[in-house]
């Protein structure tokens, strides 16, 4: 497994603390000290674009662009997400009418199991918990009502993709359990046509799995689409700035892994002290989406270059206030907000990017533990910097480009000013340079919603 719960195996950087060459930065951020030149274990391999614009952008990115139809924007944002993931079709019974009233799911060397419900009939009292074999993940699924009558009428549900998502469980292996407030000995309660059923699972990729995904993303770097890795892989996790950038390392912790529809990745982030999140559009549009979306904060590393991370803090998207294809993005709500307040937020900068200000991106590529992309051997002074503050995106001057590594999963990062520590774009593309949505541009349309 690349990484499991709560400060078990996880996959981190690799960092090699002697002959350094990448560079993070001192806390007066004028002095460049060594930080690693070990590559990161999956996010080192060439990487997919994070929103694909490459199929517009190669030899000839410097030239004027103009925006791209809606038909074809939507082809480009479905390749947008990271695939990080597989759903498997299973129909199984848990208590009520099935032999016993827990049923295990085991897939292994997957990330996570993530269940999914079509029928969760159930009597008032009774509730269902998907957890970890050892118990140290557990979330609980109450009924809804309307089942219940649905299911002493003898009625199905409906076979239109109905039911509802449990919050996955980290690891391979997965355990739903039906708690019954009465016992029922003489198996009535078998009799009125209730059931909990689980009819697919979300499955987190394999190491091999993810290795053939990777395969399949070199592959279609030779037919023209290029890397969002710019140059060596100069990102690290983000605990090993905690140290050498204080500031930087806090401000990752309001940066979120975001999972989608159980088998899809990206990244948001908390933007201003209400509950308020920021992604990209082309991760998703809809409160349907967003509540499905699994939105994971704090999921880190617990040391430079180690393998354990923190267990994280699971949230569940709630609504979408404001989207849009041109700016590619998505502001929306959480639920349980309370428990993701102490992670902090970030701030906004209002005034338009100059070119050569350095900045850095925290962020989940490929979905792995929060990184942070701060050194770049493609900029003179070893820093990630703005390389055009007016370069084309969906639109024309909308974007603000920069060579810092991303990957698939990065989608919807926040592209933070070194200066001032405040956010200055919404990275959304790769194609070396990568580039990131001005944050002005997305402000004028959602600052009454902050």
């Amino acid at each position: 497994m690349r990484r499991t719960l709560a400060l078990v195996a996880g996959a981190c950087t690799a960092v090699v603390l002697a002959g350094a060459t990448a560079y993070a930065m001192t806390g007066d951020r004028t002095t460049p000290e060594p930080a690693g030149t070990a590559q990161l274990g999956r996010a080192a391999a060439p990487a997919r674009a994070d929103a694909a614009p490459e199929a517009r952008r190669g030899a000839e990115a410097a030239q004027p662009v103009a925006p791209l139809p809606k038909s074809v924007g939507a082809i480009i944002d479905a390749v947008g997400r990271q695939q990080g993931g597989a759903l498997e079709s299973v129909d199984r019974m848990v208590g009520y009418h099935a032999e016993s009233d827990a049923q295990t799911f085991s897939y292994p060397g997957a990330e996570y199991v993530k269940v999914h419900f079509d029928k969760l009939s159930m009597l008032p009292g009774d509730y269902v918990t998907v957890s970890d074999p050892a118990g140290t993940e557990v979330h609980r699924i109450d009924g809804d009502p309307l089942e219940v009558v649905d299911g002493l009428l003898g009625s199905r549900p409906a076979e239109s993709g109905d039911g509802r998502w449990a919050m996955s469980v980290t690891g391979d292996t997965a355990v739903v359990t039906l708690h019954r407030a009465i016992p029922d000995p003489l198996g009535v309660q078998e009799a009125a046509g209730l059931g909990v059923r689980v009819d697919k699972v979300a499955r987190g990729f394999s190491d091999t799995e993810q290795d053939a995904e990777n395969a399949r993303e070199r592959t279609l770097s030779r037919s023209g689409r290029e890397e969002s890795v710019c140059g060596s892989n100069e990102a690290r996790d983000a605990v090993c700035y905690k140290s050498a950038d204080p500031a930087a390392y806090k401000k990752s912790k309001a940066v979120a892994r975001l999972l989608i529809n159980g088998t899809e990745l990206c990244t948001g982030w908390r933007i201003g002290s209400t509950n308020r999140m920021l992604t990209n559009n082309h991760c998703m549009v809809t409160s349907s989406d967003a509540y499905d979306t699994e939105v994971w904060f704090d999921y880190q590393c617990a040391k430079c270059g180690g393998h354990s991370v923190f267990k994280p803090t699971k949230v569940w998207g709630d609504k979408v206030l404001s989207t849009n294809g041109d700016l590619d993005y998505t502001l929306f709500t959480v639920e349980n907000f309370a428990q993701v307040q102490k992670y902090g937020y970030l701030t906004i900068e209002t005034s338009r990017p100059r070119s050569g200000s350095e900045v850095y991106i925290p962020q989940h590529p490929g979905g792995d533990p929060g990184q942070i992309a701060m050194a770049s051997d493609r900029d003179g002074k070893g820093i990630c910097a703005v390389d055009d503050p007016a370069y084309d995106g969906y639109g024309e001057d909308t974007d603000v480009s920069y060579y810092c590594d991303t990957a698939g999963g990065s989608s919807g990062s926040p592209v933070i000013s070194r200066a001032t520590d405040r956010v200055i774009a919404l990275h959304h593309f790769g194609g070396c340079p990568n580039s990131g949505v001005r944050i002005d541009l997305i402000y004028n349309r959602i600052k009454k919603l902050l």
